[in-house]
Order: C-alpha cells, then sequence, then structure tokens
C-alpha cells in the first residue's frame, strides 16, 4: 500500500476555529485596529510638538495599550523604519533602535488575542510615512504590494465561491506572480501568509510555495494571513490582513489599508 498524507485530516482536528473563537478574533481585530491608529497618531503628535520619539518608544506605546485593553503578546510588536523595515523579522530594542523622523516611512505589525482562554490571534501589519507625501518610490512599491494582497484575496473568495478545492500553495501564487510582474520577485523572500490559531502561527494550512510547497486544503472554518511584501536596501513595505473561510464565504475579517498613511 502507498503512504498517503494525514495532512488535511489533522486540519479538521486542529486548525478549526470555532464560533467562540471566530468571535474572540472579531473582538481582538476591533481592539487591535484602535490601538493602530493610536499609535500612527502618537507618532504624529510628537513630530508635530517637536518631541523625539524611536521605534522602541512606539513599541512600548502599543504594549501598555495591549495591557489596558487585555490583549495578550508574547513577543514583538514591530515598529521599524525605513531599512528596518526590510527585516520583517525586526524587533526594536532600547539600546538599539532608530529614531523616527520627517520622510521615513514607518512599519507597525501588530498581533495579539484577547487575555482569555481559547482565543485565536489577529495579526496585521501597516505603513505609514512621516510627511505629506511619500516618494514615488515608495508609492509604487506600496501599489505593488496592494495589488499582490488583493490578487490572494480574490484567488481565495472566487474558489470559495465557486465551492472550488484550493490549495496554500495557490493563494501564494497569486499574490507572488503580481510582485514579480512588477520586477520585484526577488525581494519578496518569505511566504504570502501563515495559519492563525491559539498561536500566531497556526496548524492549518500556509499560503506558502516558497519556503514550502503547502498543498494542503483551504479548508471551512479557518484563518490565516495574507501579507506580502518587498524589502529594499532602503525601505521595506508589507501589507498584511487576516481571512477567514467558512463553507460559503471568504472575508477579510478587520480593516484593510488601501494608501500610505500620512503621519
Amino acid at each position: 500500500m502507498e503512504p498517503v498524507t494525514a495532512a488535511n485530516l489533522i486540519q479538521y482536528f486542529e486548525a478549526r476555529w470555532t464560533k467562540a473563537q471566530l468571535e474572540s478574533h472579531f473582538e481582538a481585530g476591533r481592539r487591535i485596529d484602535r490601538i493602530r491608529r493610536e499609535a500612527f497618531e502618537r507618532i504624529g503628535v510628537k513630530q508635530r510638538a517637536g518631541e523625539r520619539a524611536t521605534e522602541w518608544d512606539i513599541q512600548q506605546f502599543i504594549l501598555e495599550r495591549y495591557r489596558e485593553d487585555k490583549i495578550f503578546i508574547d513577543h514583538g510588536p514591530d515598529v521599524a523604519v525605513n531599512g528596518n523595515a526590510s527585516n520583517p523579522h525586526y524587533d526594536p530594542t532600547r539600546d538599539a533602535c532608530s529614531e523616527i523622523r520627517r520622510g521615513d516611512i514607518v512599519l507597525i505589525d501588530m498581533w495579539g488575542k484577547l487575555d482569555q482562554p481559547g482565543s485565536v490571534y489577529y495579526d496585521i501589519t501597516w505603513v505609514g510615512f512621516c510627511g505629506d507625501r511619500p516618494p514615488e518610490a515608495m508609492q509604487n512599491v506600496f501599489d505593488v504590494v496592494r495589488r499582490a494582497r488583493d490578487a490572494a484575496i480574490e484567488r481565495v473568495r472566487s474558489a470559495v465561491a465557486e465551492k472550488r478545492e484550493l490549495r496554500g500553495f495557490e493563494v501564494d501564487d497569486a499574490a507572488r506572480e503580481q510582485i514579480r510582474a512588477a520586477g520585484y520577485g526577488e525581494y519578496f523572500f518569505h511566504r504570502t501568509g501563515h495559519s492563525i490559531g491559539e498561536e500566531i502561527h497556526g496548524t492549518g494550512a500556509n499560503m506558502d510555495n516558497f519556503e514550502t510547497h503547502d498543498e494542503r486544503k483551504v479548508i471551512p472554518w479557518t484563518g490565516f494571513s495574507i501579507e506580502p511584501g518587498i524589502y529594499l536596501p532602503e525601505f521595506g513595505i508589507r501589507s498584511e490582513i487576516d481571512m477567514f473561510v467558512d463553507e460559503n464565504s471568504a472575508r477579510v475579517t478587520g480593516e484593510m489599508q488601501e494608501k500610505i498613511l500620512l503621519i
């Protein structure tokens, strides 16, 4: 007999959300989206007042607001400017961080879940520019990343609407095709998305045809991120949303960035 993988079967037991977990995800998203808005606003307030603000300062502001709103996070979040934003695993510290100045692009990658048993994570990335108008190069890269994100979202939505089988690597392909076509293929060096559950990286299908070739099916009652990025030496841009699929629909579960924020 030929061995058959149990990867898809395991998803049904380990990766699917309950209705209560879906609601916990939505509530975490409402709180985190609010804190995200406050974090970008705080940068602007500091700059207009002529006060110094670093990546570390804004990270600590976010963590304090998490504690106040009862959001759990075990590391991070990521606040990164310019070239630091080209490191997807950047983590500022008090002694190793950059000041946020006018003319900088700021990437904030935030994740967290309600501080209660059984809750699932919400995970997003937004970018803002400290000035009146981002340079053309930044705007062009953001537009490519946004198109890649939207292509991946559409691949998921169309498959669910048509009751068509969808595997993780296909979603990665949809985003990566856009970035390659724009000439930035070598600067997108991680998978398009990951499964989300009670752990930030869940046990379901990943949107991946780069780090692995994930042939697992995207099954109902699971959630995952879509987060393409382009990481140039001078700056990095990523746009991250979360999706949830059930038997009949696929939805983005929170707010979605359509343009670079002006700080």
